[in-house]
């Protein structure tokens, strides 16, 4: 597998900014990219499915007599390229007018923090096929060796890894590369239940790094005994109970409330946030922060997808409302600076203590291990989402509930 080259990409993108200059457009912009990945399956004792794939492709950005248009394209042959950045000006130059579009402020561009993000495993070329196949058959001997596994009925392992740089390059003075890599094991365990039910559970885990990713073998592991739990989950009457949510589900309820953070939303007033900037919406032990530059992050980067560089910011602190997601466009919208139009990694500070902790505060309530499906309403904040997990009472692990629903609105659910 070939070590991808950041200075063809980068000629790639500047030549589609150049062609798209001398095609009349008054601004430009082009991200070119090339990602590689490999994935290995190995289920019941034998490999199932071992994929790679490599993909190329850029994608132009044009700012022609007022109107905005992109387009994207995997031929990067000089003379495709120059056919492709021809047409896609020219239906540019079919679409309605809308001036408040442009590239980002230049002046936003600097600033971009002096950090290694870790984001590059320097021996990736290290890899081997025999080492990818005996990870996912690791997962499958973690699972079947716990206590139980003789009513486990299916296992599968996969192990995947990727390695990608992009190119960005801006005709008003911004270019930028940026370079990962991951690594990921998960691990799907379905069991026997009585009545004939097949319950069954996932574990994952995933790294920039090949040295942190966890044990392929403590995923099976985890998924078993997870799914060995889940035996006998059951309905339970509604009620208003108190409920505690596993970590590794609990970026669902933050993705609910992306939308009404979000600038389309505000600016077409569909969002229960809107003027809240400043506002006190949830607990004061709660303090969400955006981080790209923690080092390692699966969503780190030194400049966002318009080339602003990024910095740590709060989203929400101590409970009050502190920053929305906004890009260039709809700042000027809105009449707002932008931050970004999009989330990157998401911490969160305050409240602490351990499971068995949390399980004590909740008393008799419920602990959510999994969210199945649902919605919610960015204009009004009302959500329902499925949920399965267990019945807390007195403070302790009862038995597994499944094919529940959780219900309110996002406006008070945080107090």
């Amino acid at each position: 597998m070939s070590n991808p080259s950041g200075s063809e990409l980068m000629k790639i993108a500047r030549t589609c900014v150049e062609r798209s200059l001398a095609k009349g457009a008054r601004e430009a912009a082009a991200a070119s990219h090339e990602t590689s990945e490999v994935t290995v399956k190995w289920r019941d004792g034998k490999p199932e499915e071992i994929k790679e794939a490599t993909t190329r492709g850029v994608v132009v950005h044009l700012y022609v007599d007022d109107r905005y248009s992109s387009g994207t394209t995997s031929d990067l042959r000089p003379e495709a390229l120059a056919e492709f950045v021809d047409r896609a000006i020219a239906m540019a130059r079919a679409l309605v007018k809308d001036p408040l579009r442009s590239l980002a402020d230049p002046s936003l561009y600097a600033g971009q923090a002096k950090v290694d993000l870790r984001l590059e495993d320097p021996g990736y070329e290290a890899l081997t096929p025999e080492g990818r196949t005996g990870d996912a058959r690791q997962i499958e001997e973690g699972a079947r060796s716990v206590a139980g596994a003789k009513e486990i009925v299916s296992v599968t392992g996969t192990v995947a890894d990727r390695r990608g740089i992009s190119c960005r390059f801006h005709s008003n003075g911004f270019s930028g590369e940026h370079r990962d890599t991951f690594f990921s094991a998960s691990a799907e365990v379905t069991v026997r239940d009585a009545g004939g039910r097949r319950p069954d559970e996932w574990a994952s885990a995933g790294a920039r790094l090949r040295s942190e990713r966890p044990a392929a073998a403590d995923q099976g592991r985890l998924a078993a005994e997870r799914a060995l739990a889940r035996r006998g989950a059951r309905k339970i009457s509604s009620a208003v109970l108190p409920m505690a949510v596993e970590n590794r589900c609990a970026a669902r309820l933050l993705q609910a409330m992306l939308g009404p953070l979000s600038g389309p939303s505000l600016q077409q007033k569909k969002s229960f946030l809107d003027g809240k900037l400043g506002v006190k919406i949830a607990s004061g032990l709660l303090t969400w922060m955006d981080d790209p530059l923690l080092p390692g992050g699966l969503a780190s980067r030194l400049f966002d997808g318009e080339g602003l560089a990024t910095r740590k910011r709060p989203i929400i602190e101590a409970g009050v409302l502190r920053s929305y997601f906004i890009d260039t466009y709809y700042g000027k919208k809105l009449k707002l600076a932008p931050t970004s139009g999009g989330p990157s990694n998401a911490t969160l500070t305050g409240g602490g203590g351990s499971r068995a902790q949390l399980l004590a505060l909740v008393g008799d309530g419920i602990l959510v291990t999994d969210f199945l499906g649902g919605n919610s309403n960015d204009t009004t904040g009302e959500f329902s989402l499925g949920v399965m997990g267990f019945r807390v009472k007195k403070g302790q692990l009862a038995e597994p509930v499944t094919e529940m629903n959780i219900s309110g609105n996002l406006a008070t659910f945080f107090e």
